[in-house]
This record gives structure tokens, sequence and C-alpha cells, in this order.
């Protein structure tokens, strides 16, 4: 079985899991009452023009993040999708998870002149996270993708937090992202027609290995329910996506990213 179906297929029992969990009881009606809470914000950063790209653009990105307020803090990451929690107790957090794709094509840049569009379109799947310790926090998402490709993204992070004082955490930890064919078909993938159009060499790609990098962020907590954070990320591209004939002739395999991020927290009762 490859990367992204073991961890498909590992998401899926966790997924059946939380379902159960969640209408056990007092049923579905019961688990929507109690406190709940909305994250909303936005992020601005500088980042390569397209993914894979070797020239940088800033752009912005928002920030949105629901579910049930459990005991404890919760560590998030600017990484994190747009994320609902079915079950939160604190040390374990697991639901679904979405993310908005935006239309990639020679108007974003000029290196993508002569390939298919990427149209806009999204990614939805499931998430679960939980802490080995009370100072880390694992999380993987598994996403399929809508409109915009029909592959299938699998995210994986590992984060260390360290709170400098009562309002100022330090973070950070690697990443690792699998990817199946279809997801890097749309991407990187140039064909016959592609090719002559473009200049570009001919490539067809398969599933597997997408990047591995690090992140770090250094968070702010400006009042109780508001926070700026100011982050980096370096990715490196593997596999189909590093083997693509638009990252080896037009692009680059490493991926900087700077940016800023500010959130505010809305707490409320079902």
């Amino acid at each position: 079985m490859s990367p992204v179906g073991k961890i498909s297929a590992a998401l899926a029992a966790v997924m059946l899991a939380t379902s159960g969990a969640a209408e056990a009881g007092d049923g579905a009606f019961g688990w929507l009452s109690g406190d709940w809470y909305l994250t909303v914000g936005a992020t601005g950063l500088v980042a390569p023009n397209f993914e894979g790209g070797k020239k940088y653009m800033l752009s912005a990105q928002p920030i949105i993040s629901l579910g049930k307020a459990g005991p404890q803090a919760r560590f998030t990451s600017r990484n994190d999708n747009i994320s609902l929690a079915l079950v939160d107790d604190g040390s374990v957090r697991a639901g679904l998870t979405g993310k908005f794709l935006f239309t990639r094509d020679d108007s974003n840049a000029d290196e993508l002149k002569g390939l298919d569009p990427v149209r806009w379109g999204g990614e939805v799947g499931g998430f679960f996270e939980f802490y080995p310790t009370d100072w880390l926090r694992a999380r993987a998402e598994l996403r399929h993708g809508i409109r915009a490709h029909n592959g299938f993204v699998a995210d994986i992070a590992a984060d260390a937090f360290y709170d400098v004082t009562p309002t100022v955490r330090i973070s950070g930890g690697p990443r690792v992202s699998f990817a199946s064919a279809n997801y890097f078909d749309a991407y990187y993938g140039v064909n016959a027609q592609e090719a002559v159009a473009s200049g570009l060499s001919q490539y067809n790609p398969g599933g597997g290995l997408k990047s591995v990098g690090l992140g770090g962020a250094v968070t702010w907590k400006v009042t109780d329910p508001m926070t700026a954070s100011l982050f980096g990320e370096y990715s490196r591209l593997k596999g189909p996506a590093a083997d693509s004939s638009l990252v080896k002739e037009r692009g680059d395999r490493n991926q900087f990213m700077v940016g800023v991020s500010t959130t505010y927290r809305f707490d409320f009762k079902m």
C-alpha cells in the first residue's frame, strides 16, 4: 500500500471512531450542546509565486477554526487548515478539515505559460492530532481535492512549543507531505500538448512523497481572545514534485515562506 493509502486507512479508522463517540450517549443533538469556539483571522506572507516556483510574491490567506471547547488550552499552527473538531478532550482532537485552493494559471507566473490552468476549488477530509507530552503536538490531515484536482494530499507535522512568558510562545518542528498521482498531475504534470505550448519537457508523475521541511513561529497573546504571530517555513520538494520539468527547468526545489498572522477567538454556547 502507498504512503497516502496507509494514511488514508488510518485516518478513516479514526474518523469512524470519532463519529461513533460523537453519536454515543446523548446522540448528535447532545453532542452539539456545550461550549464552542470560532477562531477567525488572516495571514500575510511572502512565498513562491506558485508551488515549486523560484520567484516570490506577497499574498494573503484566511484562518478559520471551529470546534467544541476542551478542558485545556490547545496549540494551533498556521499550517492547520479550516477545522471542525468532532472530538476534543484536551489531549486528543479529531474531526473534519478543509482548504481553499485558488486558480493557478499564467497570470500567476510567466513560467506557467503554455500549461493548462488549475481551476479554483478546495480540499476536504479529516484530521487527527494528539499531545504525546504537554509541550509537543502531532497532527495529520488527509484531504481530497474538489474541482481543482482529483487527488489526495496528506500532511503530517509535529510542533514543540514553549511559553517564554505568559503571553509569548515559541514553537517549531518538522513537516512532511505526501500526494497521489492525480494531485501531482494537476500541479506538476506536463502532457504532450503542454510540452509543445510551453517548451517544457513532457512529464507524467506518479504518487509519493511531496516535500519535507521545518517551520517555526513566535506567537504573542495580545488579549485573551486575540493573538498575533511571526512565522517562517522551509520545505524541500521531493519525489514527483522535485522530478517535474516545471521545477527542474523553471523552478526551485527549495521553498521558503515568511509572514505574519493575527486571529480572534469567539466563544459561544449551543
